[in-house]
């Protein structure tokens, strides 16, 4: 079977190589111009292009006074190109066939929209909410109705093929293992702590959400399932200008948000800055009933009933400055920063039976936790841009960063013993951890003959996590150290990298190959005498890529991706600090966790350059899996753990439609069938099942100055591992207005107007049952009011793009 299948992958990519790629073709220039109806000139529109095949921006330039413009040199290939400026629709041509020597002059003739025709009032021209090209799913957050007044958490949760379990794990097309990043920088966190990262962060803060199912070399290899790019708002008008918003929504509790953005752009100088306050409170209920078995025979039964209420209070900020040397060189640098205060109060009651289901104890907790995580990063660039020859011009961009991750968290955990009744008990906690991450790294882009281009760079970091807890017992008036739950823990991680990308261009031809290297150093040390407390890892693994499309004919486009990459256990997921959930429950690290490594093949099949189709297939080597562990007194740990195999097989529908001028929809299917192999203790993973992931957006023009947003989705019965989670879904609507000119916009939007996306899991072992049910405050309607103030003009200084600007800007930064 496996012979016969090494036999297909080989002749499919032989048939896709199977093209001319010798052919002789000199790179060429686009030019032409750009005016008005009325036949004026426009200057400062964007001309952007753009590979037919994915979109990809090839190059860049803004007309001259005269409105023309020259893109040189271009080399042979299938192109777009794309007019835009405000106060005018986008207009398109193509695709165009480039060869040998000038493509005939284009002459765009650009319509006003209707917001110029009644004196500003709007641009009626707005990205639609997700964009599917052929590696990634953009989500265009920037301008959504539904962004408003939520958090980046929540825009995720409702994007096609991603969805948050009930331990917060994100999952892209059923496969957990994302790398996030924020302006290219990757966020140390996972499960959780992610979820809290995310949740801090304003959706108004976020221009666009990369959502990459086949990064290329040029990345980290950590993500196995994926990356997640999330890029933050930056400011390209002209002059001293920037933007306000405020939002509250109410759902069970209140939810305010507010921010404002400077920006200062002059010639070769740009100044920016940025500041938002979330202050958002929140309901959950936690229920669990759980089993407990000797030898399949019942011993004891509970009931657990937790009311959580919560306060998320967050600062974010960022402050940069970008200077333009001269036409080779920029330098940039950027601070930023994410302070969260998260205070909770959980009440708690418990209830167990014994085997004959007759009550025979009862108590209640208090459980006051304060979170607080002052966060902190500075980052300095520089690109320079060589001299242009007949190939174009080759680029350097280095980059140096610093964060640190602050966490100080304290817990109180109070129990009361009603049945039988005997002294309270209080245990208190107090965790102090620190994590700083050093990088710095350098990437090349060169055009090269016969429409090959070169990429290579490195990038070492250095990774130190300082923690330490310290518990303290308190029983009849008597505080004692707790020495078997505090602990001091040090994790330190080295990694360098290095990679050699290669891509090729041809008309309906494209093939892109890479290589990375990443050697990995990584401790971690205890203060303990428990065994296998301690760890050292030193290893070096590569990571090839290949992604090759072939256009068939106007309307079938192939694709194929293979990869291998590796996900290694972040610093919380190795921290064996415990987090008490309740008197029974609490949350641990697993310092044993290895990192799981994935291979992934995928074939892609484009229709008229809108309908994409695929099916792919991962295997992951020693899967991290979120499990649940009965110590020997009986607490339950909630704590990660390696199984033997993981097998993902998934076929995706996408469908961007365009019923109507005013109606624009976005379909997204996801079938998907994932099966773990291995086993925890004595428990064996049940066989997986098939399911099913949906989603929808409606994008309505309602008049010249408002539009709406319809969001759905639904997520059929899932199985990962041991834990199997019944179906849900969410609807979510949304409405805006243009006032004050086109500078103001009023939106209302409601999430989660159904009440539906409520989380019901169940969780089976040999000696353990658990049934969990999770409902928020998720349903909330959100008034918000944003305002732009200053100058408009778009700033000249875009003119640096070049051609490797999308690959810029999938590193964002790094």
């Amino acid at each position: 079977m496996l012979r016969s299948q090494s036999r297909f992958f080989f002749l499919i990519v032989a048939w896709l190589l199977a093209f001319p790629l010798a052919a002789q073709v000199r790179p060429a220039l686009v030019t032409g111009t750009v005016r008005t109806a009325t036949e004026l000139p426009i200057e400062y529109a964007t001309v952007t292009l753009l590979r037919a095949t994915d979109s990809v921006v090839v190059k860049a330039d803004f007309t001259d006074v005269e409105g023309h413009f020259r893109l040189e040199p271009v080399p042979a290939g299938r192109y777009l190109v794309s007019v835009a400026q405000i106060g005018f629709t986008r207009a398109w041509a193509g695709p165009l066939e480039v060869a040998d020597g000038a493509v005939p002059p284009l002459a765009f003739l650009l319509q006003a929209s209707a917001a110029t025709q009644l004196q500003g009032v709007t641009v009626t021209e707005r990205k639609p909410l997700f964009e599917k090209r052929p590696d990634r799913t953009v989500v265009n957050v920037e301008g959504s109705s539904l962004a408003a007044g939520n958090t980046t958490l929540d825009v995720l949760g409702r994007s096609p093929g991603m969805s948050v379990d009930g331990n917060d794990n994100l999952s892209l097309r059923g496969r957990q293992g994302l790398l996030v990043q924020i302006n290219g920088k990757r966020i140390p966190l996972t499960g959780a702590e992610l979820a809290d990262y995310l949740r801090a962060l304003p959706a108004e803060q976020v221009s666009t959400i990369e959502l990459i199912t086949n990064p290329s070399a040029k990345y980290d290899a950590q993500g196995g399932a994926g990356i997640i790019a999330i890029n933050l708002k930056k400011d390209q008008r002209m002059g001293a200008n920037g933007s306000a918003n405020i939002s509250y929504g109410r759902g069970r509790y209140g939810k305010f948000n507010t921010g404002l953005s400077l920006n200062y752009r002059q010639k070769n100088l740009n100044a920016y800055g940025s500041y938002a306050y979330l202050d958002r409170q929140n309901y959950q209920l936690l229920t669990f009933d759980r089993k407990y078995f000797d030898n399949d025979a019942l011993l004891i039964r509970t009931h657990q009933r937790n009311d959580v209420r919560s306060n998320l209070q967050s600062h974010t900020w960022k402050a940069g400055l970008d200077y333009t040397v001269n036409q080779h060189l920029t330098l940039g640098a950027m601070l930023s920063g994410l302070a969260n205060r998260y205070p909770s109060t959980t009440q708690n009651v418990s209830e167990f039976f014994n085997s004959q289901s007759q009550s025979d104890s009862l108590y209640s907790v208090l459980n006051k936790r304060a979170w607080h995580t002052p966060n902190g990063a500075a980052n300095f660039t520089l690109r320079y841009l060589f001299t242009a020859d007949s190939l174009g011009a080759a680029e350097l961009t280095a980059d140096a960063d610093m964060a640190r991750y602050t966490t100080d968290r304290q817990q109180r955990l109070t129990t009361t013993y009603n049945v039988p009744s005997r002294a309270p008990r209080l245990l208190t906690g107090q965790q102090d951890g620190k994590l700083t991450i050093q990088s710095a790294k350098v990437d090349y882009t060169r055009p090269m003959r016969h429409h090959w281009r070169l990429e290579a760079g490195g990038k070492a970091s250095k990774v130190q996590s300082v923690n330490d807890l310290v518990f303290v017992r308190t029983v009849n008036g008597n505080s004692l150290l707790d020495p078997d739950k505090s602990n001091h823990f040090q994790y330190d991680e080295n990694i360098n990298a290095a990679y050699l990308n290669f891509g090729h261009t041809l008309p309906g031809f494209t093939l892109n190959a890479g290589l990375r290297a990443e050697q990995t150093n990584a401790t971690g040390r205890q203060e303990t005498d428990k065994p296998n407390a301690d760890f050292d890892r030193h290893y070096l693994q590569l990571f090839p890529n290949l992604n090759v499309s072939r256009k068939l004919n106007k309307n079938h486009e192939l694709g194929l991706s293979l990869s291998r990459r590796l996900d290694r256990p972040t610093y919380n997921q190795l921290n064996p600090f415990r987090f008490y959930i309740d008197a029974t429950s609490y949350r641990a690290g697993n310092p044993l966790l290895k990192p799981q490594a994935s291979y992934r093949a995928e074939v892609t099949h484009t229709f008229r350059q809108k309908i994409v189709t695929s099916l792919s297939y991962a295997y992951t080597d020693q899967p991290f899996v979120s499990v649940y562990v009965l110590d020997s007194d009986r607490l339950v740990r909630s704590t990660d753990v390696n199984l033997k195999a993981l097998h993902n097989y998934s076929l995706s529908l996408t469908a961007p439609l365009e019923p109507t001028k005013w109606w624009k929809f976005y379909g997204n299917a996801e079938l998907f069938f994932a099966n773990y192999n291995g086993s925890l203790l004595s428990s064996i993973p049940p066989t997986g099942k098939f399911a099913v992931l949906l989603s929808a957006n409606n994008s309505l023009q309602l008049g010249k100055t408002w539009t709406a947003d319809v969001n759905a989705s639904y997520e059929s019965r899932q199985r990962y591992a041991f834990l199997t989670q019944r179906s849900f879904g969410q609807l979510a609507v949304g409405v805006q207005k243009s006032v004050y000119d086109g500078r103001g916009t009023l939106r209302l939007n409601a999430t989660d107007v159904l009440h539906t996306n409520i989380l019901h899991a169940t969780s089976r072992y040999t000696v353990f049952e658990e049934i969990f049910n999770s409902s928020q405050d998720t349903r909330v309607v959100t008034l918000s009011f944003s305002y732009r103030f200053g100058n408009d003009k778009v700033a000249p200084t875009r003119k640096r793009t070049t051609g490797a600007e999308d690959e810029k800007r999938r590193a964002a930064g790094q």
